[in-house]
């Protein structure tokens, strides 16, 4: 019997059959792509790999996709039925407050469901991330959980280890930045023409920036290996993962490169709507732990 209950809302880009396998309670985002003057509302918690090359298919067709942040219904919802069920401690992750202000909304309707059930205690990580930053948080959490821990050793473990995760974040198209306010116009425009990919990471209060850019992929994936160089991934527990938007071919590309470096074969997944709204199809990312703290 676990001491605790795992919980993520779905911006943390884990696999549906993983989260079945591990029972991880699990909350999705939505999004709506708009197409030809059609509205298409979606949920994020694709069950098949399809799915998701179909989203990116429709994005590269023309199609405009929008999200919205999970709101305060969701989260009680979501929560009371944990109650209801039993459940007494629960760790739960959410996207990052330098994103969107779930986290408030995550402890406001939690403490609105421990009215009705006192025994109920739910503590909530901001994972100042998102994609599989978020996710890699979950993963360890479920291993301390699976290990025995409680839950308060399990979020301070998580808490700790989130600064000391690494990202190099290659958005293929300035497009869908300049959108989100990420770049200014021009700069999206001379970016497409002289074929530039921005390099985006996390800062340490969880916010989404541009901190270089590079001209081509083979030039971004090398800028990876630099990084890597400089802030070198830990041996315990190692966790090198990688994540595209539709890019399967690039995204093992890099992944060759690591293993030939580090000796150590990165997951390669592909990233979920809600996320993948923002960056665009064709996009390659990276993370990893190290023992020094991110910088960014």
């Amino acid at each position: 019997m676990h001491k605790f209950i795992l919980s993520t809302d779905s911006t943390c880009d884990l696999y549906a059959d993983f989260i079945r396998e591990n029972d991880i309670k699990f909350v999705s985002l939505t999004y709506t792509v708009e197409k030809n003057g059609k509205m298409t509302d979606g949920l994020d918690a694709f069950q098949s790999y399809g799915e998701y090359v179909d989203f990116y298919k429709q994005l590269r067709e023309g199609a405009f996709s929008r999200t919205s942040m999970l709101n305060y219904e969701s989260h009680y919802t979501h929560f009371r039925k944990l109650a209801e069920e039993g459940a007494k401690d629960v760790l739960h992750f959410t996207i990052s407050s330098g994103l969107s202000p779930t986290v408030t909304v995550a402890n406001k309707a939690a403490d609105d469901v421990k009215k009705d059930f006192p025994d109920f205690h739910l503590l909530a990580v901001d994972s100042l991330s998102a994609t599989i930053g978020q996710g890699a948080l979950v993963k360890e959490a479920l291993r301390l959980r699976n290990a025995g821990a409680t839950v308060q050793e399990a979020y301070d473990r998580v808490v700790e280890l989130q600064k000391h995760i690494q990202y190099a974040i290659f958005a293929n198209d300035l497009y869908y930045l300049k959108r989100g306010g990420r770049v200014s116009t021009v700069a999206a425009i001379a970016g497409s023409v002289l074929q530039v990919k921005p390099v985006l990471s996390f800062t340490r209060e969880g916010k989404l920036v541009v901190v270089d850019k590079v001209r081509g992929m083979k030039k971004a994936f090398a800028w990876a290996l630099e990084k890597q160089e400089k802030f070198p991934p830990v041996e315990e527990n190692r966790m090198i993962w990688i994540v595209h938007t539709d890019a399967e071919e690039q995204a093992n590309e890099l992944a060759a490169m690591i293993e030939s470096k580090w000796g150590f074969k990165p997951d390669v997944t592909i990233m979920g709507p809600v996320i993948g709204s923002h960056v665009g199809p064709g996009a390659v990312a990276v993370i990893w732990s190290s023992e020094e703290e991110r910088q960014d």
